[in-house]
């Protein structure tokens, strides 16, 4: 299913929110914690879990949403056992496999952003596939974060327009917002209106920490490996219903001078 056919749907279903997002960041939590409460081993929550990637991803491709970001293994993830990052390298890996048929069908693109170090390269290499198979498809943005960091993204970014101001390509006087962009991992991409974030937790674990300045934030007691589709149908309903001021006034609010 394109992305341009399932965008025509959702606007002509009265059941799908409008506006939608453009662009929707998940922050995947509770893997752990919902297979621990069940009596479950850890590996299993994450086993689980891909399965809400699934779902989350089909649905969003079906209504039209334009980017998808998951948040998928942040770059303090490393501290965990090395059996349970084993685990979580070899379910990347097959995931990475096993959803191409998935990918193409619905012509979902796949990007990934974060730092390579670290990631086995048969990983890397099963990743990059996919990312070429998929690069010239209409739909939905995937976006990955694997091995992810706000901050580190950052420095990577600063060092880089150093370099260019260095090396004379950039001069300081052209240094705005927009060009701080550009050198982020997500480059062209746009920012996230809605963020969700699942297992009840109230913050923001270094995720898109630039991206997000005005993005909607949308939190469930639910762990990921519970989200289901009308989970992502409630938040798209809340966003639908928020009036996003972006730091001016609602229509007919008066300034109380502040």
């Amino acid at each position: 299913m394109s992305n341009v056919a399932s965008t025509s749907a959702s606007a002509q279903d009265p059941s799908v929110p409008q506006p939608l997002p453009r662009h929707i960041a998940v922050i995947m939590d509770g893997n752990g914690r919902w297979a621990q409460r069940l009596g479950l081993p850890r590996a299993e929550g994450h086993r689980r879990g891909v399965d809400s990637v699934r779902r989350t991803t089909e649905e969003c491709a079906r209504l039209g949403v334009g980017q998808l970001t998951l948040y998928c293994l942040s770059s303090e993830n490393w501290k965990r056992p090395q059996q349970e990052l084993d685990f979580l390298m070899r379910l990347l890996e097959q995931y990475m496999i096993e959803e191409r048929e998935l990918i193409m069908r619905q012509g979902i693109r796949v990007r990934v952003i974060g730092r390579r170090d670290g990631i086995p390269a048969r990983v890397l290499a099963e990743m990059d596939r996919t990312i070429e198979m998929s690069a010239d498809n209409p739909g939905t943005l995937l976006c990955l974060a694997i091995n992810y960091g706000g901050r580190g993204e950052m420095v990577d970014a600063v060092r880089r327009l150093a370099q260019d101001v260095r090396d004379g390509t950039v001069a300081p006087t052209q240094v705005d917002e927009q060009l701080i962009s550009n050198y982020l991992y997500t480059s062209g991409m746009p920012d996230p209106d809605l963020l969700i974030r699942t297992a009840g937790e109230m913050r923001i674990s270094n995720f898109l920490l630039w991206q997000i300045s005005y993005a909607e934030l949308w939190i469930t007691e639910k762990c990921w490996p519970e989200f289901e589709v009308e989970d992502l149908h409630h938040a798209l309903r809340d966003y639908a219903a928020r009036e996003r001021r972006f730091g001016g006034l609602n229509r007919g609010e008066e300034s109380d001078g502040l």
